[in-house]
């Protein structure tokens, strides 16, 4: 269902803080860089906490507030729901929102649990058939970078994959004097970096190599048991989700793969990285490095063989003709304004986003299989 160029795409997000400011940024900044087909509005903006609520909708730009997202979905001038809450609610506000005929955009890990997940991509499919999209928020597939990696794979620049290794390492955890937040607590979060970290890596070595994980062995590990409440005049509670794992995994081609995430890797900010090694070749990305790829071609002359720096910034590299002359390079905030381009376009053209939901119940799948698998001694689960 193609709509008109100048036709308005309301935007009514749920969530202001740390993603909801990062995907407001994005809705501002997308129509200014790119020629999108169709013209995003800062509707209306929802926390239960409205004075709150109002500080961040005059901050990130949007018109109004509501304190209660079902009143989102009664709005004539929100045609696409932005869901930036924690994973216990991705759930119940998205299959309303889809039933209701508005678009989702959904923060990753997609739901907290499986069957959730399962729930969430049966509305997305019966959403679809009325011309209602959706998709969820894994914001790396837009790191220019890691598309131009994802193209060289799938021309057969690496070949055969053999091998796929991938970290994703943070510290801020590291202190235990850290509170105890919703994102330690399985209610809200579903899992620990398990969910939070994981589902990132997970989706990105599927995406690059364009191959499901078809089983997993894992380990996890929490290390601090009891954090401070928020206001608890010195009393703890207790930490019920996982602060690192580590797992190895078969993708379906039968190549190997290892993962790692943590929030208690000191001295690591945001460090993403995954290398993937092929018959006919090797690509790596460091996060902290973002405009560059790395590459290894076995046929260059073997006296100055070796990875060599690809700088990402050239106007034929994936999202880069909109930016600025070579060079100048691209931050971790533009993701989101990529990712809004291709929702936006996808849209408009009545065709379905990707990553789509049942992308990430597949995440979903490896998730709970990684978790199954630490539950039991790291016995082997297929996915």
């Amino acid at each position: 269902m193609a709509l008109p160029q100048t036709q308005a795409l309301g935007v009514g997000m749920v969530g202001y803080a740390f993603m909801g400011a990062a995907h407001s940024q994005a809705w501002r900044t997308a129509p200014q860089v790119f020629d999108l087909p169709l013209r995003p509005v800062l509707a209306a903006l929802c926390g239960r906490d409205r004075a709150a609520a109002e500080a961040a909708a005059q901050r990130y730009g949007f018109a109004d507030v509501e304190t209660d997202w079902r009143a989102l979905l009664e709005r004539d001038d929100v045609q696409l729901i932005d869901v930036c809450t924690p994973g216990d609610s991705h759930a119940e506000i998205s299959i309303a929102a889809l039933e209701a005929g508005k678009h989702v955009l959904c923060e990753k890990p997609l739901a907290n649990s499986v069957a959730e997940a399962e729930a969430m991509t049966a509305a997305a499919v019966r959403a679809q058939a009325r011309g209602v999209r959706s998709m969820v928020g894994f914001n790396y597939r837009r790191v220019p970078a890691l598309a131009l990696a994802r193209e060289l794979i799938a021309s057969d620049r690496v070949g055969e994959i053999r091998h796929v290794r991938v970290s994703y390492l943070q510290d801020w955890l590291a202190d235990p004097a850290f509170p105890l937040t919703w994102r330690l607590q399985q209610e809200h979060a579903g899992s620990g970096a398990l969910g939070d970290l994981g589902s990132h890596v997970v989706d990105l070595a599927q995406y690059l190599t364009g191959q499901l994980i078809s089983g997993v062995s894992g380990v996890s590990a929490t290390f601090v048991p009891e954090r401070p409440i928020p206001g608890g005049d010195g009393r703890t509670g207790p930490v019920t989700v996982d602060d690192a794992v580590a797992f190895t995994a078969r993708l379906e081609s039968g190549a190997l793969a290892t993962f790692e995430a943590t929030r208690f890797a000191t001295g690591r900010k945001n460090a993403l990285r995954i290398e993937v090694n092929g018959s006919r070749g090797s690509l790596a990305f460091d996060l902290e490095r973002l405009n560059e790829l790395e590459f290894c071609d076995p046929a260059d002359d073997p006296a100055t063989q070796g990875f060599r720096r690809i700088l990402v910034t050239e106007p034929g590299h994936p999202y880069l003709s909109a930016w600025w002359p070579p060079g100048h390079v691209l931050g971790w905030e533009h993701t989101f304004t990529h990712q809004v381009r291709d929702l936006v376009t996808a849209i408009a053209k009545g065709t379905d986003p990707e990553p789509s939901f049942a992308d990430g119940l597949q995440v979903q799948h490896v998730l709970h299989a990684v978790w199954a698998s630490a539950a039991q001694d790291s016995r082997w689960t297929p996915v």
